[in-house]
């Protein structure tokens, strides 16, 4: 770690800790991560969902959210929520996954066949699980967020079929199951931080990424991937989140304000992320994009299965979650 690196996280856990101080005091403002640009639907909803937990604790809790990043890149800050540097944030599951093997679950290719269906069973059982597995890590889930479905976009060619995806490199998020879902279909994954893989398909460092529309859109990235294809993979939750160790440092009736309020804060998003990605597809088209959908999957549900079975093969404990989202009716 470099000198620069280990006097940034001093000086947020310092900050972090004065936070916690002051709410002992009974006061305190929480630190936020978020990855996002201030008018992304994420970042509209947790400005919402700061709001109200101020005004329904009059204004003993407040948060200052840090939007684009600027606490770190995200599996960074998911360690800095768990050891309670950083009160709360808004993460992917994808990489949660890397600390919390019931999270990684929502990681397999296609295990999801739709985003409603995804928000159903985030609501319920599923979502429920998948929580007592990161509470058990450190961090407490107040709201199930959506990011849509994630889908290929390259500067080379459309992708129709899985061998389509041969020989391209491709820049995959920090989790071992997005590397296998793209060498399964012989491409070359290069899991990157998310903040350099404009300038990377730029420069051919890699051919393509995956993606949802309003991310594909508010980075830019059409600008120097012009073939989006929906082959729709992932549907992979987002989760508000909090530090179990600021969770525990508030009073029940704050817990349940907390709580309240993130969920209510999901829904917003929600509708928020509907209404974004439409415009965001809108917004591509009219830039060139060429976008191919995919109405068969067969093909790459088939070439999934080798990743299925090596996850089960080495996370066991996890078949029955596997099998409650698979066999949802």
């Amino acid at each position: 770690m470099s000198i620069f690196r280990t006097v940034q996280r001093l000086a947020i856990a310092t900050t972090a800790c004065g936070a916690i101080a002051a709410s002992a005091a009974g006061a305190a403002e929480l630190r936020g991560w978020n990855i996002h640009v201030e008018d992304y639907p994420v970042s509209i909803a947790m400005e919402s969902f700061a709001k109200d937990v101020a005004e329904k604790t009059g204004g003993e809790i407040t948060m200052k959210i840090y939007h684009n990043a600027v606490l770190g890149d995200q599996p960074d800050a998911i360690e800095q929520v768990r050891l309670g540097v950083i009160d709360f944030g808004e993460f992917n599951l994808g990489p949660m996954g890397q600390a919390v093997p019931e999270a990684n679950v929502t990681s397999l290719p296609f295990i999801f066949r739709s985003v409603p269906e995804m928000y159903a069973l985030m609501d319920g059982a599923v979502g429920e699980a998948i929580g007592e597995g990161m509470k058990a890590k450190g961090i407490v889930p107040l709201g199930w967020y959506g990011a849509g479905a994630r889908s290929f976009y390259n500067s080379i060619r459309p992708i129709n079929t899985p061998a389509d995806v041969q020989g391209m490199k491709v820049r995959v998020m920090s989790n071992d199951l997005f590397v296998k879902m793209v060498e399964a279909m012989d491409g070359n994954a290069t899991p990157m931080a998310f903040g350099e893989v404009y300038q990377s398909i730029k420069t051919g460092v890699v051919d393509g990424a995956e993606n949802n529309p309003p991310s594909y859109e508010s980075t830019n990235h059409y600008e120097v991937a012009k073939y989006y294809s929906l082959t729709e993979h992932l549907i992979i939750p987002e989760c508000l989140c909090m530090s179990l160790k600021t969770w525990e440092k508030l009073t029940p009736e704050q817990q349940q304000i907390v709580m309240d309020a993130g969920k209510a804060s999901a829904l917003l998003q929600r509708d928020l992320w509907a209404e974004r990605e439409a415009a965001s597809l809108e917004t591509v088209k009219a830039g060139g994009t060429e976008i191919n959908t995919i109405e068969d999957k067969a093909a790459f549900q088939a070439a999934m299965a080798p990743v299925y079975d090596s996850y089960i093969a080495a996370n066991p404990g996890m078949a029955d979650l596997v099998n409650m989202i698979r066999n949802a009716e």
